[in-house]
């Protein structure tokens, strides 16, 4: 396969900026890149016999990688929503058995077919802009029967649709009501009996929790931690969100492929994050639609060299969003990205979140050959255009 007659946005650390190439092609074979970089230095081997694609001028970047959902749930808040909308916080209404908790009842109640057909037109609007990689996680089961449901439901997706779906173990997302209280006895089932269940199963690769006052404490989560590493499964955590326990230093020091959301992270977390290779993942769509004031130290991770990832958080209660080109948009926004970091930040550095950074995420030799085409002429379009999709082609592993 060649793609020629293109300006590529590379995302090569080696390359400039965004690693942009004018006047460019991108050959793969077997799925896999062979050569990329201007077209007047394309070996003529390469582009004999090829099947070849003009991309007529268009803009060329890596498949889009969205590092952070909840993708698969039943049900939806929009009741919340509205109680949000009269004044309540997100954390009172999770304390009056609201959020994440009636997710859970909708959740469980449904089969495995429901919630693969519940999901499947959310993934389409992320597919239809130029998203090939998918991070999903589970979190409304909070017993070992639905939580593999949901793993389940969510490798099912990947035989459903052309994309990649890359499974995260979120067990320790919240306290289910027959746990009456006990968030110790909680944890102790989830590294116990969950987390052997879903690694066991294979449905799994990577575990999360939330670590949160409505949630669970640092103590807490480094178990989960533990368990996860007895079973060769790396770690993420969503962390300072809405305080600052010292998620992000917990994370990192157990070498955290991420530490997300991040609101409230302090100097000490920063710091952290940088010394252990830990991504920022930023989620400025729960930032927006919780209605936040209390940005993420956006100039202190740049400062640092934290790499930046940006991904939509889609979930039913805090960020029912489904475009990854608004998440773009409100990360510039809200948070004061640049361009080039937005759009480093759903290709490289969200590669770099899922553990896949030597497989996809950037164009180069070797890596998978995961395109997204643009019909656009800057790629500050892609970042600058509020509803609007200009994604004319999508290729994964060539095709």
């Amino acid at each position: 396969m060649l793609f020629r007659n293109a300006r590529l946005l590379s995302a090569d650390p080696r390359r400039p900026g965004a690693g942009l190439v004018e006047n460019g092609a991108v050959a793969a074979k077997d799925g896999r890149i062979v050569y990329v970089g201007a077209e007047a230095e394309l070996p003529a081997a390469l582009a004999a016999g090829a099947e070849a694609t003009d991309c007529e001028g268009r803009l060329v970047t890596p498949g889009l990688v969205d590092c952070h959902t909840h993708l698969v749930h039943a049900g939806d808040r929009s009741a919340e929503w509205e109680m949000r909308l009269a004044g309540a916080s997100y954390a009172e209404i999770a304390e009056a058995g609201g959020g994440i908790i009636s997710t859970v009842a909708a959740t469980r109640a449904a089969s495995e077919d429901e919630l693969v057909a519940a999901t499947l037109p959310r993934l389409d609007a992320l597919m239809a802009e130029g998203v090939t990689t998918i991070e999903i996680k589970s979190g409304y089961g909070l017993d070992p029967e639905n939580e593999a449901k949901m793993l389940r439901a969510a490798t099912r997706l990947g035989t459903e649709r052309d994309v990649d779906i890359v499974r995260t173990f979120l067990g320790a997302h919240a306290l289910p009501p027959e746990a009456e209280g006990d968030k110790d006895g909680y944890i102790e089932q989830v590294c116990r009996v969950q987390l052997p269940l879903v690694a066991g199963e294979k449905l799994a690769d990577a575990v999360d929790g939330f670590c949160e006052t409505i949630a669970f404490r640092p103590e807490q989560i480094g178990r989960v931690f533990d368990a996860a590493k007895v079973h060769g499964l790396p770690v993420k955590l969503h962390a300072e969100q809405l305080s600052n326990l010292g998620g992000a230093r917990l994370a990192a020091s157990h070498g955290a492929l991420s530490a997300d959301h991040l609101e409230h992270l302090d100097a000490e977390g920063v710091a952290a994050m940088r010394a252990h290779g830990t991504v920022a993942v930023l989620l400025p769509g729960a930032f927006y639609f919780l209605r936040e004031t209390q940005k993420p130290p956006v100039a202190a991770l740049r400062d640092a060299g934290v790499p930046m990832a940006v991904a939509t958080d889609c979930n039913p209660g805090s960020s029912p969003l489904t475009s990854l080109l608004m998440a773009m948009n409100m990360a510039a926004t809200l948070f004061g990205l640049g361009v080039e970091e937005c759009l480093l930040g759903v290709t490289r550095n969200a590669a770099r979140a899922l553990g896949l950074g030597g497989e996809i995420g950037t164009l180069e030799v070797g890596k998978r050959c995961d395109l997204a085409i643009w019909d656009v002429e800057q790629p500050a379009e892609l970042v600058y255009r509020m509803g609007f999709n200009p994604l004319w082609r999508r290729v994964r592993g060539g095709r």
